[in-house]
């Protein structure tokens, strides 16, 4: 039998992942690379196709109509290597994944996305644990981490933001509001996450210099928005953890000034990720990336 003339395999792979998701930095993320690399791979592809795959654009990159051909071929001959290795690895080897994760993102964001990772890859188990002040996985004990603050990594990779808004429910904001001006806010109770500090930063934005009334400190966000939803007070909520509130009216948001920019909830990988570890992160990835898509 003839040898199988192939092009570089890791050329492929890049290529695939930058043609399903049309960027060579969304692949990147995927990949666990840099869009530089992706890039390179994609172009040496060409050369050895000697066919442009990719229109080079100044605000990104578009499939040419070869390279959208080429794509869906590729998708689909990888789609059936990657089922016929799950078959075979399924009845011998007991597959595995740990990712540490705060309890807030697992009930407000990460649950409700896990059935469809578990149809994705039937044969993966995933356990959660949390490990509170981990910025790394091995801190954590686990492949993986989801941890909040700023980023922690140079290649830690940003799956929700952390930017926070004033928020109350409908029957503390008829006991104590209206809430007209941010400084009407300094009357009220003030529930606080951690410490006080959000609170102040938030204040100091707006130049506003009185201080608040002091409120309970939650270790916990599921426990400040506990307080929140049973009208105990106002709190600074990440918006990506309250939208389903907002949207079905349990809270309002009561002003649009924002803060905390700058954190965020980042997921991190251990220096030498297993291939399950891997598989689990560029989901992560890809799933915080369709959120971003809905939400614009």
């Amino acid at each position: 039998m003839q040898a199988i003339k192939l092009p570089p395999l890791a050329a492929i792979r890049a290529f695939e992942a930058a043609a399903r998701l049309e960027s060579f930095a969304r692949a990147a993320e995927e990949l666990g690379t840099t869009p530089a690399a992706v890039s390179q791979h994609v172009r040496a592809l060409e050369d050895w196709l000697g066919e442009k795959l990719f229109a080079r654009k100044a605000r990104g990159v578009a499939l040419t109509k070869e390279g959208r051909a080429f794509g869906a071929e590729v998708s689909a001959g990888l789609g059936l290597i990657a089922t016929a290795a799950e078959r075979l690895r399924k009845p011998g080897r007991n597959r595995h994944v740990s990712l540490s994760c705060l309890p807030s993102v697992v009930n407000h964001w990460l649950g409700e996305r896990l059935p469809d990772f578990h149809r994705q890859h039937p044969g993966l188990h995933v356990s959660i644990s949390y490990a509170p002040d981990a910025q790394s996985a091995e801190q954590a004990g686990t492949d993986l981490v989801i941890c909040h603050g700023r980023q922690p990594a140079a290649d830690a990779a940003l799956i929700v933001s952390g930017e926070t808004r004033p928020a109350a429910s409908p029957d503390f904001i008829s006991a104590h509001g209206p809430f007209e001006r941010p400084g009407d806010l300094l009357n009220v109770p003030l529930l606080h996450d951690k410490s006080p500090a959000s609170w102040g930063r938030w204040f100091a934005k707006l130049a506003i210099e009185a201080k608040p009334q002091e409120g309970p400190i939650f270790a916990d966000f599921n426990l400040l928005r506990s307080s929140l939803l049973a009208g105990l007070g106002a709190g600074l909520c990440p918006l990506a953890l309250i939208r389903r509130d907002v949207e079905e009216g349990r809270l309002v948001l009561l002003f649009d000034e924002g803060s905390d920019q700058d954190q965020g909830y980042w997921l991190v990988a251990r220096q030498k990720p297993s291939a399950e570890a891997r598989l689990m992160q560029g989901w992560l990835i890809a799933e915080a990336a369709a959120s971003q898509q809905r939400k614009a």
